[in-house]
């Protein structure tokens, strides 16, 4: 990419790399080939954001950060997928016609933008979906440096949850979900919903016992662009957790397409199984598209309309859509509460990093933390072997992929931490870094607000905690486990000892009415030794070490 001429100060940008196949590729651009310049952030990778501008004689401005890189211990694989993406679309553009400068840097992006407008005028930009981005360049915007435009991946407008739910907690996902599809008119007829109830969520909950087969997991040809990113992943970031390996992700325009078609092809089954786990098949019929969709390389209205137009049972299209309009949901709640800092709950301060090594540190900020849960973050999310299979077998996954699908973040990893009182916050951070498709506007109403119940009832109305029978009943983890599910496996007497640890923050909620009701019948005899087990097992785990049964297979030698 030599004899580019754009001029920047020492450090500012970097040239190596630009050496290899993305270099190589690209043609040297000058502030005059354009007449306008776009900046894409890189999760704003699609023709559709420059189309919506209505200008003509776009340039667009593209930049790696490696300050942004190493903010967190992001995984190795979610930073190679981002790279990849970004630096092929890069390349689709360029094949378009559209000038293109693709900058890397260790500075952060507002110092890099700052620069640029100096040789090439305003910026135009899009607004950014996550709130530090935003927060990084709102002087710039109020400087008039970058021009904001609407960002044009959302598929519904802001008034839209406002008119429905309102603009204060306490939130619900009904009302809003109902009125999109009323809006919209997806799978409505007659302003009435097809089939007679919105929710097919009764047809959703099946465990998957291997049959219809699961299909095996998408693999995609690399190129010279992917391997030069897995290269300097893994030598620049090889530090951080997990691997890289682009086979697994889609990257370019092409394979994006096959990872719909995929989806396609497994939504006729993903309503009846969207709730099951195996370990036979990590994905079971889930469409892997999220981190596609958060990236915008795919567009969510393309992803809906390509659902509804499937021939799949309506359990699984409606299911899938409720997913979809689930994501605009937590979307308008960060946004309109400036991700929570606006809300009334109990907060307390954190350690931030996820306790990866390297990176742990407080901030000034106090964070949300309802039931104001204060222990760490056992090393078993990392990869320590806990004892459980349920957790090892998610945490497995997460390490090796970079990704779970939606029950075991909720229902393994998050109730698990919630039943030990991790700090929500810590939690949080781990699922921001160890995620491929995790970006704070997602990640932190999903596990602050749903995962943790850190936010009280502000967006759900009771925690989502349970005990060995759910795990036993929605997958296969526990006939692997060295725990027996009824009789020694320690989750229930979690489920007890949270539930009566924190009973009083759950008075008057006629959500867990039942609930408390049955923990105040334990006798004082069995919740001593829920109390037991709960700080025998918290006290191993966070020593880094493994669970195991007791000798004679009794809980109450732990206490």
């Amino acid at each position: 990419m030599g004899g580019s001429k754009f001029s920047f100060p020492a450090g500012v940008v970097e040239a190596a790399g630009h050496h290899g196949p993305l270099g190589q590729s690209l043609q040297a651009v000058s502030p005059g080939d354009a007449e306008a310049w776009v900046w894409l952030a890189y999760d704003q990778l699609n023709l559709d954001f420059l189309e919506s501008l209505n200008l003509y004689g776009l340039g667009v401005v593209l930049i790696e950060s490696s300050f942004k890189a190493e903010r967190r211990p992001y995984h190795q694989q979610k930073l190679g997928v981002l790279l990849a993406n970004q630096r092929h679309f890069a390349l689709e553009l360029q094949s378009l016609g559209f000038p293109v400068q693709y900058l890397l840097s260790t500075a952060d992006y507002a110092t890099v933008l700052n620069e640029l407008t100096q040789a090439c005028g305003p910026i135009h930009c899009f607004r950014h979906a996550e709130r530090e981005m935003r927060m990084e360049v709102e002087p710039l915007i109020d400087s008039g440096a970058l021009v904001e435009h609407d960002h044009p991946g959302w598929l519904t407008p802001q008034s839209w949850f406002i008119e429905s739910v309102g603009a204060v907690p306490p939130f619900r996902m009904d009302s809003f979900y109902r009125k999109v599809r009323q809006q919209t008119g997806w799978m409505m007829e007659n302003g009435k919903p097809v089939g007679g109830k919105y929710s097919f969520d009764a047809e959703n909950r099946f465990p998957w016992k291997g049959d219809p087969p699961a299909p095996s997991p998408p693999v995609y040809g690399t190129d010279a662009i992917d391997r030069e990113v897995e290269v300097m992943v893994g030598k620049r970031y090889g530090q951080h957790p997990g691997n890289v390996d682009l086979t697994a992700q889609p990257t370019s325009a092409t394979q994006v397409e096959e990872a719909l078609q995929y989806a396609l092809d497994c939504l006729p089954n993903f309503g009846t199984y969207e709730d099951a786990m195996s370990e036979k098949s990590r994905g079971l019929f889930h469409s892997r598209l999220a981190t596609l969709v958060n990236l915008h390389r795919l567009m969510p209205h393309r992803l809906v309309e390509a659902a509804l137009g499937s021939e799949a049972p309506m359990n699984s299209v409606e299911g899938f859509v409720r997913q979809m309009i689930w994501r605009e949901y937590v979307h308008h709640i960060h946004d309109v509460t400036d991700g929570f800092r606006t809300l009334e709950v109990e907060r307390t301060s954190s350690m931030r990093g996820a306790g990866w090594e390297g990176f742990a540190a407080k901030d000034a900020e106090l964070h949300p933390n309802h039931l104001l849960q204060t222990n760490g973050l056992p090393e078993a999310f990392w990869g320590q072997t806990s004892g459980l299979r349920c957790l090892d077998a998610s945490v497995e996954s997460v390490m090796e992929d970079g990704w779970t699908h939606h029950i075991p973040r909720l229902m393994v990893l998050s109730n698990i931490a919630n039943l030990l009182d991790v700090n929500p916050r810590e939690l949080t951070d781990w699922f921001h870094a160890a995620f491929i498709d995790a970006y704070d506007w997602v990640v932190e109403p999903n596990v602050l607000g749903m995962g943790t119940f850190a936010l009280g009832t502000a967006m759900m109305t009771k925690p989502y905690v349970a005990g060995s029978a759910y795990i036993n009943r929605m997958s296969d983890h526990c006939k692997t486990c060295q725990f027996h599910h009824k009789k020694t496996c320690p989750m229930t007497r979690l489920y007890w000892a949270y539930l009566n640890r924190h009973s009083e923050s759950f008075t008057g909620n006629h959500r867990m009415a039942i609930a408390l009701k049955n923990v105040a019948r334990r006798a004082e005899e069995e919740k001593a030794l829920d109390n037991a087990t709960f700080a025998h097992v918290r006290d191993v785990l966070l020593a880094g070490e493994e669970v195991r049964p007791s000798t004679d297979g009794d809980l109450r030698a732990w206490s």
